[in-house]
């Protein structure tokens, strides 16, 4: 026993150091545990059994998710929710049928005998883009994005999952019933899983939020974190008893938890950051140690999986995003380009290709390589060039980070944002009581060459100084009235 805690406290940090190395070098933090992983699993541990990386996925797909739709501001996928939600759907959709249809033939070409369902199969299994890539990478790099692009990636990926799911556990069916599955059945029973899944995920949000703010155990703040977890596996359960999908399920409770008021927020955010970062981790971890080299290194292998990441990645992904944003004519061709671009695969599609293999589908080990490849590809690719695109595009912009990590009650009612100086008003207003604040308004700290210190009425204003202000006004009075002072570099702290 000692010597399997051994290997799973070096497993943790050698991935932990792997994945700061990752970021000094601008590579997914998650490509690398993936990486420890397989060396791992060569050398150190043996470790094949496909029902337990099942269950690891389905316990951090769950935290993962929640964490996703935790951090998710309602007000920021408000404008992109119907493209949003488009992707999800429609271009899940097209991009399984476009990668089977290719795969099909493709094989036929090299001559592997693989049937139009085994193939359609391949192509649902890596149909969605992965949430915790996603999620790692863009919130990693700290950069902006144009035209709302962030908020509307990280929605799709967050509620993507559910239908490549559906999918891929109808194909599996209907490969292993000599396709007795009924279409009408499936249709119904994809709207069912749907439906049922964002009820129960809005029920048992409602009803997290609920407890969460009149259950009073004080004395143990810590255990409220142990309660909202709790919430995320009952979400996930109850929507899977109830026939519907448990993964919208857990994303909804997520975004129902984060945008209402929640008695100890900032631990409870703090503790889920940690807790999503050990859940990708491990579940990454886990996909590397899974991985038969022999299988993988088979030359039929190479050649498919190289030849359906590059179709999926240039041609099925790019068309997909094609079509389903043809209605929504504010997004520029640029910002369609990142778009596709930005269709990582990850550890769901992998955890997906599990099934086929415990389903007893024909070709279940084929498929499930080929997936390894596509991921690794996709992670090596795409992964690597998602702030270099953004720039190369000229969707990025620098996101500051906050100098004033202030951790605010939901019960204060009062707006707390950071404002910068400017030129403008440098050169109008000397001193601090020359600014035309609103009333009900205060600088309460200022951060000037590294040092924080509070201000007097008379302290002298530079251009480049931060200011921490809290008002009573609400957001929308408070953003014109600094707009009209000249004052562009605002960051809300709630």
């Amino acid at each position: 026993m000692e010597h399997v805690l051994m290997v799973g406290a070096l497993l943790l940090f050698v991935a932990v150091l792997a994945g700061k190395v990752a970021y000094k070098f601008g590579a997914p933090a998650l490509l690398l545990f993936l990486g420890v992983g397989m060396v791992f699993g060569l050398k150190v541990v043996h470790f094949h059994s496909f029902e337990l990386t099942q269950v690891i996925g389905m316990l951090s797909l769950c935290i993962i998710l929640f964490n996703g739709g935790m951090d998710t501001k309602f007000s920021d996928i408000r404008p992109v929710i119907a493209p949003g939600v488009i992707l999800a759907t429609l271009g899940v959709i097209l991009t399984a049928f476009f990668v089977g249809i290719f795969a099909y033939f493709f094989c036929g070409w090299i001559g592997l005998a693989i049937s139009p369902i085994v193939a359609l199969l391949l192509g649902a299994t890596m149909s969605s883009t992965d949430s915790a890539s996603v999620f790692s990478i863009l919130r990693t790099k700290k950069q902006g994005l144009r035209e709302n692009l962030r908020p509307m990636l990280e929605l799709e990926s967050g509620s993507n999952d559910p239908i490549a799911y559906i999918m891929t556990i109808l194909l599996v069916s209907v490969a292993t019933t000599d396709g007795s599955a009924g279409v009408w059945d499936t249709i119904f029973d994809f709207f069912v899983q749907m439906i049922v899944g964002a009820l129960v995920g809005y029920g048992v949000g409602r009803l997290a939020v609920w407890t969460n703010n009149k259950i009073d155990i004080k004395v143990n703040p810590s255990l409220y974190s142990v309660l909202l977890l709790a919430f995320v596996y009952f979400s996930f359960s109850f929507a899977s008893i109830a026939w519907g999908n448990g993964y919208l399920a857990v994303y909804i409770t997520g975004l129902v938890v984060g945008n209402n008021r929640l008695a100890h927020r900032n631990n409870l955010m703090t503790f889920f950051d940690g807790f999503t970062w050990l859940a990708q981790i491990i579940l990454f971890l886990a996909i590397g140690l899974l991985v038969n080299l022999d299988e993988l290194l088979k030359p039929e292998v190479l050649v498919l999986g190289f030849s359906v990441g590059a179709f999926l990645m240039f041609v099925a992904r790019p068309l997909s995003v094609l079509i389903s944003l043809l209605p929504f004519r504010h997004f520029t061709t640029k910002a369609r380009i990142y778009v596709s671009w930005v269709g990582l695969r990850g550890a769901v599609p992998i955890i997906f290709a599990t099934y086929p293999i415990l389903g007893g589908v024909e070709n279940g080990n084929l498929l499930f390589n080929v997936v390894f490849i596509v991921t690794l590809l996709s992670l090596v690719v795409q992964g690597t060039t998602v702030s270099s695109m953004a720039n190369w595009l000229g969707l990025a912009y620098e996101e500051k980070e906050s100098l004033f990590q202030v951790g605010i009650p939901d019960n204060i009612k009062s707006n707390f944002a950071e404002i910068e100086i400017t030129e403008a008003i440098a050169d109008s207003s000397n001193t601090l009581k020359d600014i035309k604040l609103p009333d009900s308004t205060l600088v309460v700290l200022i951060f000037r060459d590294g040092a924080y210190f509070v201000p007097k009425g008379n302290t002298e204003l530079l251009v480049g100084d931060r200011l921490l202000v809290v008002s009573d006004r609400s957001e929308e009075e408070l953003q014109q009235i600094y707009e009209q002072m000249g004052i562009t570099e605002i960051a809300k702290l709630r």
